[in-house]
């Protein structure tokens, strides 16, 4: 489904190492929490566990090498201009054996907005410009984190819907999330006609029977650790005792092999 990238569904592992890790709370010695926004720090719920707020780059983290146990980001890494670089930033900062457990809005984040303005725009003015931030797609996103030296990686897609009366409280919506259009060279002015006229394609391609039209979140859900020797490995090429063209014929063998026992 997603090319050469295997996809694992992961929610029920992140929900058991979150559980695991508030079973541990109280070996937690601190919580560290960054962010490039100093208001957004100043609004985070307090916990009982040490914590620190850093107003940090993901791109140049101001931590030692092999700091922390954990990583955690959650619907920020879209935000990054250079997403290699603090994917090997992250790897950085971990310390052997530790892992990194991410969200981030995938490709597939607001096609229907996406779509609707780039066919009014073309209608209207004979041509479009992006309006909506752009996105990593999936296999990217494994073979980054590949490049950046975590194994055992574990990627995950999610759709969410959410519903709006129009276009324009979608916009409004997205304007108050502080998720508006963060391209350097985007257009700054979007003309009224092609406003009008993308709301109306919306509504015509994508608009439900109740008259609302759906909004689609895609978030990848990721898991990477930083290597370890403790950690499980393949085994070595060629040590296999059974071919590939066996495999239709296991029942037949485990029989044989049982008898064999007895």
């Amino acid at each position: 489904m997603f090319g050469e990238l295997r996809t694992y569904n992961i929610k029920a592992m992140i929900l058991e190492e979150l559980e695991d890790a508030e079973k541990r709370l109280e070996t937690v010695e601190r919580l560290v929490q960054a962010d490039v926004c100093e208001e957004a720090l100043k609004r985070c719920a307090e916990s009982e566990v040490p914590t620190i707020n850093v107003i940090a780059d993901e791109e140049f983290l101001p931590f030692g090498d092999k700091t922390f146990d954990l990583v955690v980001s959650s619907l920020s890494l879209h935000w990054v201009n250079d997403l290699p670089r603090a994917f090997q930033e992250i790897y950085r900062v971990l310390k052997n054996d530790g892992v990194f457990i991410g969200a981030m809005f995938g490709g597939e984040t607001l096609y229907e907005l996406r779509c609707s303005l780039q066919l009014a725009e073309i209608e209207r003015e004979g041509g479009f410009s992006p309006h909506v931030s752009p996105f990593t797609a999936v296999n990217d996103l494994g073979n980054l984190m590949g490049r950046a030296g975590f194994n055992m990686l574990t990627v995950d897609t999610d759709e969410i819907q959410v519903h709006y009366p129009g276009m324009f409280e979608l916009m409004k919506d997205l304007q108050g999330m502080g998720e508006s259009n963060c391209a350097w060279n985007r257009r700054c002015l979007l003309h009224r006609d092609s406003m009008l006229a993308a709301a109306a394609i919306y509504q015509e391609m994508y608009g439900e029977e109740d008259g609302s039209v759906p909004a689609t979140f895609q978030i990848y859900c990721m898991i990477g650790w930083k290597p370890h020797e403790s950690q499980a490995k393949p085994a070595k090429r060629g040590s296999a005792t059974m071919s590939f063209g066996e495999l239709g014929k296991v029942n037949e063998i485990v029989s044989k092999s049982k008898k064999d026992d007895t």
